[in-house]
């Protein structure tokens, strides 16, 4: 049994890169695996401020959420970050969760990764940048992290644009398999 721990970034509770989550964490629970859901948008985490408080004190001194998502990162065996794609790049809240991992982020090691990206145009290629800037975190900083799959879903809108797309199988599956 592993740990999954699922970041959800969109604003919009349902909304389709929440989806591709649900998908995934029905796939790793019917396979008896521990999983945990967090939507950012539910949390309070406020920018870093770049002080490195948390080089001397092992976590940041600010008191909202970020201190105990860090600590779930450490001790999760799979990590899901899941974003929707606005003007050519993640969500807000993805990046300031980013941002607040340098607390963390040398003791995040030997993660199986997944990421999940939406967007409205149709052409994936623009979900390679996104992918690329989150990878700065869970490849180039993170420890023997291991990226398992990138899955982007192209020409989605609307709330509801994803029910009934191939892709929401593709992340169940890749929830049953991790």
């Amino acid at each position: 049994m592993k740990k999954v721990l699922i970041i959800s970034s969109t604003p919009r509770k349902n909304g389709n890169s929440e989806k591709l989550c649900k998908q995934f964490e029905q796939g790793a629970k019917d396979s008896g695996n521990e999983v945990e859901f967090i939507r950012l948008a539910d949390k309070k985490i406020n920018y870093c401020i770049a002080c490195y408080a948390c080089k001397s004190l092992g976590k940041c001194f600010q008191n909202d959420d970020m201190n105990e998502l860090a600590e779930k990162m450490k001790l999760a065996d799979v990590i899901v970050l899941a974003t929707p794609i606005y003007f050519f790049s993640m969500s807000g809240q993805l990046k300031v969760f980013i941002d607040r991992m340098v607390q963390n982020w040398k003791e995040i090691n030997d993660k199986e990764i997944y990421l999940f990206a939406t967007m409205t145009t149709t052409n994936l290629k623009f979900a390679e940048p996104v992918f690329e800037a989150i990878r700065g975190c869970t490849r180039d900083c993170f420890n023997n992290c291991k990226e398992v799959s990138a899955l982007a879903v192209g020409g989605v809108t609307q709330i509801n644009d994803i029910d009934n797309r191939i892709e929401l199988q593709q992340a169940y599956n890749l929830g049953k398999n991790c």
